[in-house]
């Protein structure tokens, strides 16, 4: 094929290269009434989707073609302000994005968001509250679908006042405020599989150590743990819960108390407290789970994976959270406000784990 040229022997301007370094200027809107032999107008009425348009089929059809074609992208912000709202989600988290496990939340969300036309905007506000204002407002500004308010532990919170202008969901946090809806992780559930996984196991005497900071974590965990005995009826016995810092200093500070309890299992309220507990066994000459089963909490993969032998563990669902709150946000899955809903924790079962050595 030969190419147009002008009188200098180059190819003419409609056929020239654009210039290095110069951006392409992007397709109008009449450009595309152009190729489609429609008005302006039209195209608007079918890049904005607007079913009480009165369009025939096939001029539809024209112009998206055309879009198709030249490459034409809608302006998201003359959408928005026609529409009221855009195709973004906030996401307003305390320290989620910086807490490797948790930020899972942030994964969960998006990969939900994405599946309905819905990106995120993410601030890590690192619990600063004037920091927190902005970027609530920022979202506002951008006309965001609504808000997910997330922390990175599951505790109750003081909602921040700006975020009742929006839509919101908390995620991993819960308020008694009317009208909150909250996605939470199912402690209760949770504590109650880590102890069946010792009873399954053939375990009777069953050591919790538990935390010493309040939070629904610690009430729920115990719970959970006393119901699983229960059902096996076995009676609670007050003097096998231990309360330790939930870290790995306060596992290892409890292992003295817990080989006077005279049991066979233990269940730890986190997985750092269950790495710790691993030290204090070890010093003591004693082996897991030769001479003590083992299970934690959190699923903590760069510990529970990796201890050895691999821990037993209950899994906190994060990425279930996030993708919980965007479905609850979007409608699409039924809340009890101000009751949260509950999400399964699953078991992930290990090494940490055997039946109890005959006496």
């Amino acid at each position: 094929m030969i190419s147009q040229e002008n009188g200098s022997g180059m190819p003419s301007s409609a056929a020239a290269p654009a210039k290095q370094g110069h951006r392409p200027q992007p397709v109008t809107l009449r450009q595309v009434a152009q190729a489609a032999g429609v008005s302006t107008a039209t195209v608007s009425l079918v890049v904005n989707k607007k079913k009480s348009a009165r369009i025939a089929d096939e001029t539809r059809q024209r112009v998206l073609d055309a879009i198709r074609e030249l490459g034409y992208r809608p302006n998201a912000m003359a959408q928005t302000l026609v529409s009221g709202s855009s195709r973004f989600i906030g996401l307003v988290a305390d320290a989620i994005a910086t807490t490797p496990f948790a930020g899972q939340i942030i994964h969960g969300a998006q990969d939900e968001a994405w599946k309905h036309g819905y990106a995120l905007l993410i601030a890590n506000t690192d619990g600063n509250r004037e920091l927190e204002t902005d970027a609530i407002a920022m979202m506002l500004e951008y006309k965001v679908r609504g808000i997910l308010y997330s922390t990175w532990f599951h505790r109750a919170t003081d909602l921040p006042a700006s975020l009742r202008e929006s839509d919101f969901v908390l995620v991993n946090c819960f308020s008694a405020e009317p009208g909150a809806r909250a996605v939470v992780p199912d402690e209760v559930q949770g504590g109650r599989s880590a102890t069946e996984i010792l009873l399954k196991h053939g375990h009777r005497r069953i050591a919790f150590i538990n935390a010493t900071i309040p939070a629904p974590a610690k009430d729920g965990r115990l719970q959970g743990y006393k119901e699983a005995l229960e059902a096996e009826g076995i009676l609670f016995d007050e003097s096998l819960v231990l309360e330790a810092y939930p870290d790995q200093e306060g596992g290892y500070g409890a292992t003295e108390e817990l080989l006077k309890r005279d049991v066979t299992a233990v269940y730890c309220y986190n997985d750092r407290m269950a790495m710790g507990l691993y030290d204090g066994l070890r010093e003591q000459g004693l082996s897991i789970p030769g001479d003590m089963a083992v299970v934690g909490f959190d699923n903590q993969e760069v510990i529970a994976a990796h201890l050895r032998p691999p821990l037993s563990t209950v899994s906190l669902p994060h990425y279930e959270l996030g993708a919980a709150g965007v479905r609850m946000l979007l409608g699409l899955e039924e809340a009890q406000a101000p009751v949260p809903t509950k999400i399964y924790c699953p078991t992930v079962e290990r090494n940490s784990v055997r039946a109890p050595a005959p006496v």
